[in-house]
């Protein structure tokens, strides 16, 4: 069988779910130079990514609606540029840099037309950021103005001090800018993005008792006046709240659009659903077949106390990092370690355990597979890659098939090569992760068609999640379903993200098996890292050569 031939099949196989992305409409002005080298595209990214961050409005980035419409002509001649770069004899990695930069254009596009956060989501004017994310980016739509507070030591140093105050000034501004912009009636958006300005306040309050602030007038008048601010926006939003009875979905056929054309998942809504629709049985039969496996074996027992829990984390850290090198999983960088052991966790009595710190009590090895993310965090910094383009992370959270799906994948995927050998009842909270993730991205989507609301969204997240382990802090079920709505596909991307992943896998298998060299784990996983954060779709394209669905 030649290689053509796997070509084929694996297209054939991959067609039965999946629709591929419609041809872009942007075409170059017949007055448009063609561009040839990639050195064009690289300078374009420059320009555009420049171009992408707004200009100032009284002191705060500018959403407001006449500026996003002056700046358009400009985005078009952006775009345009692209278009008119000729590919032809381009390696795959080039050719792959020039589809993230067509993704992030096309994201640009899509919220100006359709999503519009500035305009129907309170939330996008969240301004503080009390911690670093797991993935490149914040999830969701993030405003340009943010005050990233984790990113400062107290007490704060005279240049530290100045950069916060900097930063707190544009908190005002940003507030009454958006009191004009927000007129959208997306109503399940707009109730529930007052909890995410309301937690703002407190967090504002909070650094008044960090060391040394209060010696600080400055700092304590700008802290003030943001939270005055902040309060202000807070009681706006409850009046306007009661107007609005709109829906928060964008639909079925924006919802494929932006899958397929923005963050380049090769699905349809309905693709999505069906994939979500599978994992959910598979995860609850699978957890039936593993409990019953395992019935003559002492059930897991949750860590209850301080001292029980950090020494499970220890040996769990220790487990985990073990078997990554030893069993030829990966290979593990020196960095590896130190990037885990700062999220191991801590105890927590159990009324305020949410879904996934429950987990970890009884052994925290399956989310500290999940954790996976920061190592790749930690390669961003200390090997970041050669490519401009992929260097840092993408917008509009186009990584989240890559960043999502590959965390949801190796935690099966690692228990799957042996890293439960030791106690397997620790398999059925593998089998538990993935039904909770494919019930809450099964209810992201309903409320995408607008066919849920988002309060019955969270009904299939809880109801569905086994062993009741989402109905004991609604908290983790709000926070969810709340930026799965804010932010198409996220939600589903953890499996069907991991979907394309074990695709991705199944091809580079079957060519390695044809051609040579044997298939190992660990040369897979040390390729698909070296790529970066980019979508699964192109990460697979560029290890496998195979391109049927990436539209050309």
């Amino acid at each position: 069988m030649n290689h053509q031939t796997i070509r084929s099949i694996s297209w054939l196989i991959l067609s039965v779910i999946i629709i591929g992305c419609n041809n872009p409409e942007i075409k170059p002005s017949s007055t448009t130079k063609t561009l040839t080298s990639y050195e064009d595209l690289e300078i374009l990214f420059n320009d555009w990514r420049s171009f992408e961050t707004p200009p100032s409005y009284e002191g705060a980035p500018d959403y407001r609606a006449e500026t996003f419409k002056n700046r358009r002509p400009q985005f078009d001649s952006l775009q345009n540029r692209l278009m008119s770069i000729d590919t032809a004899g381009w390696t795959i990695p080039q050719q792959v840099d020039w589809r993230i930069v067509w993704a992030e254009m096309n994201g640009y596009d899509f919220n100006d037309r359709i999503l519009k956060p500035w305009q129907r989501d309170p939330a996008f004017y969240k301004s503080l950021w009390t911690y670093k994310s797991d993935v490149p980016a914040h999830e969701g739509p993030t405003n340009h103005g943010t005050t990233e507070i984790w990113t400062y030591s107290f007490p704060l140093t005279p240049a530290e001090q100045v950069r916060l105050i900097s930063d707190l000034k544009v908190i005002p501004s940003l507030n009454e800018q958006a009191k004009k912009n927000l007129t959208g009636n997306a109503k399940d958006l707009f109730i529930t993005g007052i909890r995410d300005i309301r937690f703002q306040s407190m967090g504002l309050k909070r650094i008044l008792d960090q060391d040394g602030v209060q010696s600080e007038p400055e700092l304590v008048k700008a802290i003030d006046k943001a939270v005055l601010s902040t309060d202000n926006l807070v009681s706006w939003l409850e009046t306007e709240a009661e107007t609005k009875d709109g829906p928060s979905g964008i639909g079925k056929e924006n919802y494929s659009w932006y899958l397929q054309n923005v963050h380049l998942v090769p699905l349809t809504w309905e693709d999505e659903v069906m994939i979500l629709k599978r994992e959910l049985a598979r995860a609850w039969s699978s957890l039936k077949l593993e409990e019953h496996r395992n019935r003559k074996l002492p059930a897991l027992m949750a860590a209850n106390s301080v001292q029980a829990y950090n020494e499970l984390a220890e040996t769990s850290a220790q487990s985990l990092m073990s078997f990554l090198d030893k069993d030829e999983i990966v290979t593990v960088k020196p960095y590896f370690e130190p990037a885990l052991r700062q999220h191991l966790g801590q105890f927590v009595p159990e009324d305020r355990r949410n879904f996934f710190w429950i987990t970890a009590h009884h052994d925290p090895r399956p989310l500290y597979s999940h954790f996976y993310h920061w190592f790749e965090l930690a390669r961003m910094d200390n090997e970041p890659h050669q490519s401009e383009i992929r260097r840092g992370p993408l917008l509009y959270n186009i990584f989240d098939s890559r960043n999502e799906g590959t965390a949801t994948a190796v935690e099966e995927m690692f228990m799957q090569a042996g890293l439960y050998d030791d106690n397997p009842r620790v398999r059925e909270i593998v089998y538990i992760m993935i039904a909770q993730r494919a019930a809450r991205g099964l209810g992201s989507l309903y409320a995408h068609a607008n066919e849920m609301s988002m309060e019955e969204a969270g009904g299939i997240h809880s109801e569905y999640t086994p062993r009741g382990w989402m109905k004991t802090e609604k908290e983790l079920l709000i926070f969810e379903q709340h930026l799965y709505l804010r932010q198409p596909g996220y939600g589903s991307s953890y499996i069907t993200g991991k979907y394309l992943l074990e695709y991705a896998m199944a091809d580079y298998a079957r060519i390695q098996e044809l051609n040579g060299p044997e298939f190992s784990i660990k040369n897979f996983l040390d390729r698909l890292n070296s790529i970066g954060n980019i979508p699964i779709a192109l990460g697979h394209w560029e290890m496998t050569g195979i391109d049927q669905f990436i539209h050309n």
